[in-house]
C-alpha cells in the first residue's frame, strides 16, 4: 500500500472517555465510521517508502537558483523528510493488549491489573504516543475504544482473532476463534492478524486449534492480510499450562506453525525467547518466515528482557517487537520509559 501524504490530524470522534462511553451508547455506528476515516500506513516502513511525494514536491534541485525563499524551502523539506523517515526502517514495535480477552488480567502479583479498562486506555494512548511505535495488537473492544479516542491514525492495528482459550479453563486448548475474522479485518481497514497456537501432545484439543488455525492462515492470505503466528508447545503441570522455553520445543513449535494452510505467503511468526537466550540463533534458524519477538511474562527483571531481546533482535529473521504487560504496567509505572527504551533495541 502507497503511505498517504501527510495530512492534519483527525478530530476524534471522541475526545475523552467520558465521550467515548457516551458515543458507544448513543452512537455506535461511530465506530464503523473512525475505522472508514482512519489514515492507514504499511506494515513496514522503510527509508523508501517513509518519503512522501509532499517531500519530493518541495525538494530543491541542484538546477533551482539558491535564493533566501528557496533556501527556506530546502530546510522545510529536509525537516519534513526527517519527521517521515522511519526511526528504525523495516522493523516494527507493536504493542500488545489482547490479553484481557482471554481473562488474563494479572500482571505480576497484581490478579486484576489489566482489569481496569479506563486506566489501561490511558496507558495504550501514552504508549502509542511515543516515537518509533507501530502499532498494537488488541481485540475488537479494545480496538474500537481506540479508534473513537483516535489513538490509531498512522498506526498498524492488528486484531486478535482466537480468544476462546480462556486462562485456566479445562478447554484452554480448544482455543476457538471468537476474536475477528480475516472479513472482520478487511470490512474495519485493519492491517493484519495473531493467532495463538499451543500445542500440548496429551490435550485433543489441540488438533482442533491447530485445524482451525491452517485454515484461518488460509483465509487471511486470500485477502493478502499478513497473520502473525505465535506458536508453542506446552503441557500440564499441577493442573496449569506451562510454555515450554527449551530449544527443542521452540523449534518445533515454529517448524509447525510455519507449514501450516495452503500458503505462508502472509505468514509471520510471533515468538518467545528460549529458556537459554544462546539458543536462539540456532532456534530461529527453522524457518525463513518473518518472525517478531513477543514480551511474555518478564516478572521485575525488565531490563533483563530488555538484553534478551536485543540479542535475538540482530538475527537475520527477527524483524521487531511484540510487548504488551511488560511495557503498559512496568514495575517502576514509567510507561514511556519502558516503550522508549525497547523502541531503542531496534
Amino acid at each position: 500500500m502507497t503511505p498517504a501524504r501527510p495530512t492534519a490530524p483527525a478530530t476524534p470522534a471522541a475526545p475523552s472517555v467520558r465521550d467515548l462511553v457516551r458515543l458507544r451508547a448513543e452512537r455506535p455506528e461511530a465506530i464503523a465510521e473512525a475505522a472508514a476515516r482512519r489514515r492507514r500506513r504499511p506494515l513496514l516502513r522503510t527509508a523508501d517508502t517513509a518519503v512522501t511525494a509532499d517531500v519530493a514536491d518541495t525538494e530543491v534541485t541542484a538546477s533551482t537558483a539558491v535564493t533566501a525563499s528557496t533556501a527556506v524551502t530546502a530546510v522545510a523539506a529536509e525537516t519534513a523528510s526527517d519527521r517521515a523517515r522511519p526511526t528504525h526502517p523495516g522493523r516494527l514495535m507493536i504493542i500488545a493488549a489482547d490479553h484481557p480477552a482471554r481473562g488474563a488480567l494479572a500482571v505480576g502479583d497484581r490478579a486484576l491489573a489489566m482489569a481496569n479498562r479506563f486506566e489501561l486506555l490511558q496507558r495504550l494512548r501514552l504508549a502509542l504516543s511515543r516515537p518509533g511505535v507501530d502499532g498494537v495488537l488488541a481485540s475488537a473492544d479494545v480496538l474500537d475504544d481506540l479508534l473513537l479516542l483516535g489513538a490509531l491514525e498512522d498506526k498498524v492495528v492488528m486484531g486478535s482473532m482466537n480468544r476462546g482459550g480462556l486462562a485456566g479453563a479445562a478447554f484452554e486448548l480448544d482455543d476457538r476463534f471468537t476474536g475477528h475474522r480475516p472479513e472482520d479485518l478487511v470490512r474495519h481497514g485493519f492491517d493484519a492478524g495473531k493467532l495463538l497456537l499451543r500445542i500440548d501432545h496429551d490435550d485433543p484439543g489441540s488438533l482442533d486449534t491447530l485445524h482451525a488455525a491452517a485454515r484461518t492462515i488460509d483465509a487471511m492470505a486470500a485477502h493478502r492480510l499478513p497473520v502473525f503466528v505465535e506458536p508453542f508447545l506446552c503441557r500440564r503441570v499441577d493442573g496449569r499450562l506451562r510454555n515450554d522455553l527449551g530449544a527443542a520445543a521452540v523449534t518445533t513449535s515454529i517448524a509447525i506453525a510455519s507449514g501450516l494452510a495452503g500458503t505462508s505467503a502472509y505468514t509471520w511468526l510471533k515468538v518467545p525467547v528460549t529458556e537459554d537466550p544462546d539458543d536462539m540463533a540456532q532456534v530461529m534458524e527453522t524457518s525463513t518466515l518473518p518472525a517478531v519477538l513477543l514480551g511474555g511474562e518478564v516478572g521485575d527483571d525488565l531490563d533483563g528482557a530488555y538484553g534478551k531481546w536485543r540479542e535475538a533482535l540482530r538475527l537475520p529473521t527477527v524483524r521487531g517487537l511484540v510487548v504488551g504487560r511488560s511495557l503498559l504496567y512496568p514495575v517502576d509505572g514509567d510507561v514511556a520509559g519502558a516503550v522508549d527504551t525497547a523502541v531503542s533495541l531496534l
